[in-house]
């Protein structure tokens, strides 16, 4: 059986409201913020409002629910920074290179010759994030 979910992790937090995010999107499934650690500029965050810990936990309409969310801001991210391509990472468990014990999906924009950076703790300016957070929300509104 799997562990319980934790209420503590840094999602549920700021689902809660208690901390602060860089938003891009939000509808009664998912919630859309920058990764303040990106691999790579313009790093999106898709999470689930429900707790789920790991893609093994979720029910599978749910799953199917998150999917479009996902779909739609890889979309908006590929277009809003003119990206060659995208790459979408969900890890499971530590042991599978989870960090944040709450499901989620990390959006990559991706161009061609430029390596993702490593992931080194190192966080990004909140002008920066601010800054590409409102250029991918502008590219959501067109969509």
């Amino acid at each position: 059986m799997p562990p319980a979910y934790d209420e503590t992790n840094v999602f549920a937090r700021i689902l809660r409201g208690e901390l602060p995010c860089h938003k891009i999107y939000e509808d009664d499934i998912a919630l859309a913020l920058m990764d303040i650690m990106p691999r790579a500029d313009g790093h999106v965050l898709v999470i689930p409002k429900i707790p789920a810990r790991t893609i093994l936990d979720i029910d599978a309409t749910s799953l199917g629910k998150l999917m479009g969310p996902v779909q739609k801001i890889a979309r908006a991210v590929k277009t809003a920074l003119n990206a060659d391509g995208i790459t979408i990472q969900q890890f499971n468990e530590p042991a599978g290179g989870q960090i944040v014990p709450h499901l989620h999906f990390h959006i990559l924009p991706r161009w061609t010759d430029v390596a993702l950076r490593p992931h080194t703790g190192a966080m990004e300016k909140p002008e920066v994030l601010e800054a590409l957070a409102t250029k991918i929300a502008a590219a959501l509104q067109t969509a």
